[in-house]
């Protein structure tokens, strides 16, 4: 059998680090795009932010462009498939009319989205009403039901994987409220009860349908007429639903092209509390540093991916069967095995050592696990304990903490869920003393400190966050790998949401002085605490000496810089040939790292440059 050297020899530290960047197939998401092609979608539009108007079907197509495009970048195995109905031409499996499933050459009908696929589906709205057509499929004195065979053919798509290792979700695009309007007496009654039907079996296999709708601007999408009862919403969540639905729409309309991770199960583990009892646990991963996707290199001839092979340092070869290499690998089984309990002052700030894991119970393996949970999950709260475990996946076992925590709810809805959170607990070697001179550290003042609280008191980011900043390094690198797979000739414009906004300020500064006088003179005292009374704004005199030795070394490298041609360089393939420290004249003077190896600096600099 063989065997591959990369997976059997594996570093356990980097299976460890990227427990949570692996595409597990647990997590992988079939979504189908179910766009309504009417009319009415064309004939219907809204304002655009240019102050244009543009249609619901351009809405629609658009927001699936984008998001298509950020899929790369944020689910890579995940699939799609894009149909449309109440379309004149027909195109599926099942051959029904008035449905339409896009597709180009060499890609299954539902399957992972490719280059082609994206610049085709770009220019749809060019070539839709040649190629596919538009019609009403539902009117009177007609049986044809376009929106039960729409559901019908997504169903068929679906029918690829299990629920139990795949989320199945439809995404539905209308403007139409009530599909059957137009049709009176038993036969809408029957079409009525079809279609929910149709919809009531997909949901039993487990598929989501989920209602993203359109209504012009004078006019309310009225869910209850129909779609409520299809996709089961009723009372709080009947009422909510046309909020979070138009806010649905423009989170995909206007997301950013960031690796995101969906709040969906990452793993399911079992926690061992005793002998012959356990319970089943799904884990989540709430927050995680984004980075960029891992570098495959590739053969310099033929341009496939390398493999790494087995070096044989001894004079004859050495056998493992699989079972011994399994053995060899697996220390532990992966499941989370209690080991007892202690308060809470015994855990410190500095055990976590990476970002923690949010594990929730389930009753979908083990019938039972909630209630167990909750009982251990109370106890905890109550206790003021922590609970102290064995886990580990194959290769780095570990002991983590469980931590309890409540569930939170304001006005408005829940804001922390009920739950426990998996801190990865350090070794003893982990923890090292430090030995810094505290004397050569500056220290502020006790009236530097407290005017500092006081200007913290008074200043106040409603709901701020995070992830309202995208990386600006991580959305150019991101841009250029778009601009590469679709061949486009130009750069997607990146806004730098990191870069102080001073006109805003200013003028903020200004409404505070004549509104909030207190909030301006907070900030002047802490200034005057700080820097003292001869602090100069523009020049800041009080820059130190290290700053200084950056400002200089930068200004160098420039002048440095300046000497080369680097588009030529580039060009010619002849940035290989320089030296580290010339190639670090040009990312210094660009203000860019200049860590890592030769590659990586050569890599840095043609991304930079938009190579």
């Amino acid at each position: 059998m063989e065997l591959d050297p990369d997976d059997v020899f594996r570093d356990d530290d980097e299976e460890s680090d990227n427990e949570f960047y692996q595409e597990h197939e647990a997590t992988k998401e079939y979504v189908v795009y179910l766009v309504d092609a009417s009319p009415k979608m064309f004939s219907t539009t809204c304002p655009a932010e240019d102050q244009t108007d543009e249609t619901h079907f351009h809405i629609a197509v658009s927001c699936i462009a984008q998001s298509l495009k950020t899929q790369i970048i944020n689910r890579l195995y995940d699939e799609v498939a894009i149909c449309f109905f109440n379309t004149r031409k027909k195109k599926n499996l099942q051959d029904l009319n008035g449905v339409f499933v896009f597709n180009v050459a060499e890609r299954e009908q539902l399957d992972r989205p490719t280059a082609r696929f994206i610049k085709e589906f770009d220019h749809i709205e060019e070539s839709f009403e040649k190629e596919i057509g538009s019609q009403y499929g539902i009117v009177s004195g007609s049986r044809e039901n376009s929106l039960y065979n729409a559901l019908w053919v997504a169903q068929g798509l679906l029918r690829k994987g299990s629920s139990k290792t795949a989320d199945k979700r439809i995404l539905l695009f209308t403007n139409e409220d009530d599909p059957f309007g137009s049709i009176k007496g038993a036969a809408k009654n029957d079409m009525t009860r079809t279609t929910m039907q149709r919809a009531k079996d997909a949901q039993d296999l487990g598929i989501s349908i989920e209602l993203l709708p359109l209504s012009p601007p004078d006019e309310e999408f009225k869910v209850s007429h129909f779609y409520a009862d299809m996709i089961g919403l009723e009372g709080d969540d009947l009422a909510l639903f046309m909020p979070s639905a138009g806010q649905k729409l423009e989170d995909m309309k206007d997301q950013l092209r960031k690796r995101m991770f969906s709040k969906r199960i990452v793993k399911r583990i079992s926690f061992i509390i005793a002998n012959g009892l356990s319970i089943e646990l799904n884990t989540y991963a709430l927050i995680r540093p984004t980075v960029p996707g891992a570098i495959t290199w590739l053969d310099s001839v033929t341009n496939h991916p390398l493999k790494p092979g087995f070096l044989c340092i001894f004079s004859e070869n050495i056998k493992f069967s699989v079972q011994e290499l399994s053995e060899i690998k697996r220390v532990s089984t992966g499941h989370l095995r209690l080991h007892g309990f202690k308060p809470l002052s015994y855990l410190k700030d500095y055990h976590n050592l990476r970002p923690s894991t949010f594990v929730f119970p389930s009753d979908k393996e083990v019938v039972g696990s909630t209630c167990i949970f909750i009982a251990l999950h109370r106890s905890m709260l109550r206790l003021n304990r922590f609970a102290v475990a064995f886990y580990g996946n194959p290769s780095n076992p570990r002991l983590v903490a469980l931590v309890a925590q409540d569930e939170i709810v304001r006005a408005g809805g829940q804001v922390e869920p009920p739950g426990m959170h998996m801190i990865y607990l350090p070794y003893s070697d982990d923890i090292r003393p430090l030995h810094s001179d505290t004397d050569a550290v500056p220290r502020a003042s006790d009236d530097e400190v407290k005017k500092a609280a006081a200007l913290m008191k008074r200043i106040d980011l409603k709901d701020f966050s995070v992830c309202q900043f995208a990386n600006p390094s991580l959305q150019r690198h991101y841009a250029v790998l778009q601009a590469l797979a679709l061949e486009e000739d130009d750069m997607p414009e990146i806004k730098d949401e990191t870069v102080p906004d001073e006109e805003g300020m200013a003028s903020k500064l200004f409404t505070c002085a004549t509104c909030r006088p207190g909030v301006v003179k907070a900030v002047e005292e802490f200034k005057l605490s700080v820097y003292g009374d001869n602090y100069d704004e523009e020049g800041d005199v009080k820059v130190s000496e290290a700053s200084r030795k950056r400002k200089a070394a930068t200004e160098n490298a420039a002048k440095e810089c300046a000497n080369y041609d680097w588009a030529d360089l580039a060009d010619k393939g002849k940035l290989k040939e320089m030296t580290v420290q010339e190639l670090k004249l040009y990312l210094m003077a660009h203000n860019l790292s200049t860590t890592g190896r030769k590659e990586t600096l050569i890599s840095r600099i043609l991304t930079h440059m938009g190579k």
